[in-house]
């Protein structure tokens, strides 16, 4: 062979090689720099409203209600209802969102349905917020109308009810309050959190099944080589390996629950409620539309002020609920 060839090779793969590095170094210069401006922006946006709504960060905040008079206005309404409908939310999306992924990785052949769940699945992940809000008003909220007092379906059925005060009906279960059902849902934070659910769900179920993908095979494979059963291998190898990873797809989904207003504007939510709920069945509101009602006032004591202390507050809400799953997480996670 030719050595001035191989030299002429030689010297293209190191030209080569040259240039993937300078290329390799020209994009890691802005990554860096796009994470640093990103990080600019948002202490830029954090100190804006600390130093707007820092001083108006006082007690009242959290004892009152909404009033007339900026000074003497709160969101307890609010707190309150973003605590009991991400609760709601975290108690019906966690259970699904971790059954469906055990399901779809686990136990689902490998066929064109499959494929056709885990392709909408990905898909609905990216679907904007105001379609779920959409989809909850009338899945949710009015249920299609079909439990109105003059409904075919109650006629049909005749289904032993009451007329409810929102124009809806209420199912007793054995005569107990706090067995009550109210259909349609309607303005309720059950819908509101049923509404979120659907939001999250996605997200849910895609870091789930990623987290018990990501589970070695040899994990599995003793369980079985020990004579167990498939489920027993999941309950009790699968899922506490996994947990960490579940836990932070739920972490990263109940953050974004906190912070939706667009869905839960649509389903139907209250921007002024004067009382606190004394069931999952009362009117509500929530911290972000607290903060969007208070931004659309003319008043600039409510818009840049009271607004600002509101975004601290809720701001403060998630990074304390974020500590608590860290924490949780954390302490039951399986090392191995």
């Amino acid at each position: 062979m030719d050595s001035t060839l191989v030299t002429s090779e030689a010297f293209n793969y190191l030209e080569r090689n040259l240039l993937r590095k300078r290329i390799g170094k020209i994009f890691h210069f802005f990554l860096i720099f796009s994470t640093l401006f990103g990080l600019l922006m948002l202490s830029v946006l954090l100190i804006d409203v600390a130093i707007d709504g820092g001083p108006w960060l006082k007690s009242q905040i959290f004892t009152n209600y909404h009033s007339r008079f900026p000074e003497e206005s709160g969101m307890k309404s609010g707190i309150v209802g973003s605590l009991i409908v991400v609760a709601i939310t975290g108690l019906f999306s966690f259970p699904l969102g971790v059954g469906a992924a055990i399901y779809l990785e686990e136990y689902a052949p490998k066929n064109k349905l499959t494929d056709f769940v885990n392709l909408n699945v990905n898909n609905l992940a990216g679907v904007p917020s105001i379609v779920y809000g959409m989809l909850g008003l009338t899945v949710f909220g009015r249920m299609f109308d079909l439990f109105t007092p003059d409904s075919w379906l109650v006629n049909v059925l005749r289904l032993p009810i009451n007329e409810g005060a929102s124009g809806g009906i209420i199912l007793n279960l054995f005569n107990l309050p706090w067995l009550e059902i109210h259909l349609p849902f309607g303005r309720s934070m059950v819908a509101g959190a049923l509404t979120m659910t659907l939001l999250i769900l996605p997200v849910v179920i895609i870091a789930s099944r990623e987290a018990i993908r990501a589970v070695p095979s040899s994990i599995r494979e003793a369980g079985y080589a020990l004579g167990t059963t498939k489920w027993h291998v999941i309950s009790t190898l699968t899922l506490p390996i996994s947990m960490p990873g579940i836990m932070t797809g739920m972490i990263l989904s109940l953050s974004r629950a906190i912070g939706e207003t667009a869905p839960l504007i649509i389903m139907g939510a209250f921007t002024y409620v004067p009382f606190l709920p004394e069931s999952v069945w009362d009117k509500f509101t929530v911290i972000p539309i607290q903060i969007y009602n208070w931004i659309t006032l003319p008043q600039e004591d409510y818009r840049i002020h009271l607004a600002g202390a509101g975004i601290i507050v809720m701001l403060a809400l998630l990074f304390i609920l974020n500590g608590i799953a860290i924490y949780l997480r954390n302490k039951f996670e399986v090392k191995w």
